[in-house]
């Protein structure tokens, strides 16, 4: 089954560093913006190879949603 998980990117000095809101501790990190999302990819798919199904189901069914918002700095 296909199912969707948020993904949170960020760059930094050392390239860019990523993390799933809805799995805590799952994370990754990769030199280019490509390396990384693959490399988060596995980092969830192996992660939810951990946890039984029905806590899967609960897990990925949070909804998080993210924006951005002007502010005065």
């Amino acid at each position: 089954m296909v199912r969707k998980a948020s993904v949170v990117i960020e760059k930094d000095e050392h390239g860019f560093y990523a993390w799933c809101p809805e799995l805590k501790g799952c994370q990754s990190q990769g030199v280019t913006l490509e390396d990384t999302i693959a490399n988060i990819k596995e980092a969830i798919e192996l992660y939810l190879e951990t946890l039984p199904v029905s806590e899967r189901d609960v897990l990925l069914s949070r909804e998080i949603l993210t924006t951005s918002v002007e502010i005065n700095a």
